[in-house]
């Protein structure tokens, strides 16, 4: 997990980023951070300093003690050389002070031991491109690894592989069920990759605490960021708490029960010695009343009956005195349950409106049948206009100064007019003042190449030959 001010990366195997030399206590320079609350306090005696220092490998997925010979003074974070084996390796001081000796009493070794090794010098910059290296490596080691011990048929998985510093010794770390002969398999590593091979089995936990992760909390794996000693963890711990026994929610990602099951164990255990121990069944008048769960922070132990699917919640005193009557031979009527009062808010579910039936299809048919209908009558007017327009432009080019006289010499004249320009080009003529449509019964003889009144703007042919006045009909007319 990340630092809250930027994120504390690593240039050059040093953190960066807020500049904090790994004591933000976040998690975000190593795995297991661990932050020295004893180093800002003075002590009467400085010479009876701890000298040993705690260094940690591998982004925090190892650490191991180291003493201090030098006159260097080291604080947390830096990058030092140390002895390892046939040669030397590079690391980070994770604590120094009198925290390191809680931590080697916690851990049993003693301060004195002469097997603690020794720290040589502080990294330079030629052991830290050696580091690179080496480190740059891993990742394929690994993968070789993987296959040749599939190619040996070994019953084990390589999870880890870390090479050390000056690349003089690789540690494979691997997980099996069974005991494992990986003797030929060490004599094949040491011949592929040119290194003194050690073989260190580890536990599924283990491999989570190295891999990392989020647990279902949304919080970085306890094994990966405190936790560094695991217990058993049984269904019991489930049982007590009153947890449903689902090994999808109980498991965590190493495949076995949540480390976190032990957390409040003791606690529901201290809370559980004021219930009765031999109240799983009750003994009624009409029938037995079993045991379904007890809660610890009310007081109160649930109980259902074979002929109905509700819960009761009774009493410790009142479960006591139920047993006290069953051992005298008395089943009572009446289980007597109490009210479970909350004093959580009730949540107020909003109030919807049934409008279903309130709005039919025919009134949306109605209403979209009215919108087509005012659409085309709009289209109907603007069509009209144009029309009108187009009718005054083209008769009202030579009757400004004479207007039509009424009756039929009225079409004599719209004959004679048109027999003079008949094939005139079509062309758009001004719309003048005095032209308008003739009125009287020279209308009932309009040629029908004219439009229809309800159509839209239609002009005639020029081309089309157009009715002679002085035919017999038109005679007739006279």
């Amino acid at each position: 997990m990340g630092c809250g001010s930027g994120g504390c990366g690593t240039k050059d195997g040093a953190p960066g980023g807020c500049q904090s030399h790994g004591s933000c206590s976040t998690g975000g320079c190593n795995r297991m951070n661990v932050h020295d609350w004893l180093a800002n306090l003075p002590f009467s005696d400085p010479e009876s300093s701890c000298r040993i220092i705690e260094v940690s490998f591998n982004n925090g997925s190892r650490k191991d003690f180291f003493k201090n010979n030098t006159l260097h003074f080291y604080e947390k974070g830096d990058m030092i050389a140390v002895e390892g084996i046939s040669g030397f390796d590079v690391g980070a001081v994770n604590m120094t002070g009198e925290l390191v000796r809680l931590q080697m009493k916690k851990r049993n070794v003693d301060e004195k031991s002469p097997d603690i090794k020794k720290v040589l010098r502080r990294a330079n910059e030629t052991d830290l491109a050696k580091m690179k290296e080496t480190k740059a490596r891993e990742a394929q080691v690994l993968i070789r690894s993987r296959a040749m011990a599939r190619q040996l048929n070994l019953e084990m998985k390589m999870a880890e592989v870390e090479i050390q510093a000056d690349g003089r010794k690789a540690t494979f770390f691997y997980i099996a069920d069974d005991r494992v002969d990986f003797r030929e398999l060490i004599k094949l590593y040491a011949a592929e990759f040119k290194v003194k091979v050690e073989m260190r089995q580890i536990g599924a936990r283990q491999e989570a605490g190295k891999v990392g992760g989020i647990g279902s909390c949304g919080r970085e794996l306890c094994c990966s960021s405190w936790l560094t000693d695991f217990k058993s963890v049984n269904t019991n711990a489930a049982r007590y708490q009153n947890l449903s026994i689902n090994q999808t929610k109980l498991s965590g990602q190493c495949g076995r029960l949540k480390c976190c099951l032990n957390y409040e164990l003791d606690t529901y255990m201290d809370a559980l010695q004021f219930f009765p121990d031999d109240a799983d069944m009750l003994e009624m008048e009409r029938s037995r009343a079993f045991l379904v769960k007890k809660d610890i922070f009310k007081n109160l132990m649930w109980y259902t009956m074979p002929d109905s699917n509700k819960q009761y919640p009774l009493t410790i005193e009142r479960v006591k005195k139920i047993k006290e009557l069953n051992r005298q031979g008395v089943r009572p009527a009446d289980l007597e349950p109490v009210e479970v009062v909350t004093s959580k808010p009730k949540d107020i579910e909003p109030v919807y409106a049934d409008v279903v039936g309130q709005i039919s299809l025919k009134s949306l048919e109605k209403t979209s049948r009215k919108r087509r209908e005012n659409e085309r009558g709009q289209q109907g007017n603007r069509q009209g206009d144009n029309r009108q327009q187009s009718m005054g432009n083209r008769q009202g080019g030579g009757q400004q100064g004479n207007r039509p006289q009424q009756g039929g010499g009225n079409q004599q004249n719209r004959g004679g007019q048109n027999q003079q320009r008949p094939n005139q080009p079509q062309q758009q003529r001004p719309n003048q003042p005095g032209g308008r449509p003739p009125q009287g019964g020279g209308q009932q003889n309009r040629p029908q190449q004219r439009p229809p009144q309800n159509r839209g703007p239609q002009r005639p042919n020029p081309n089309q030959q157009r009715p002679n006045p002085n035919n017999n009909n038109s005679g007739e007319n006279k």
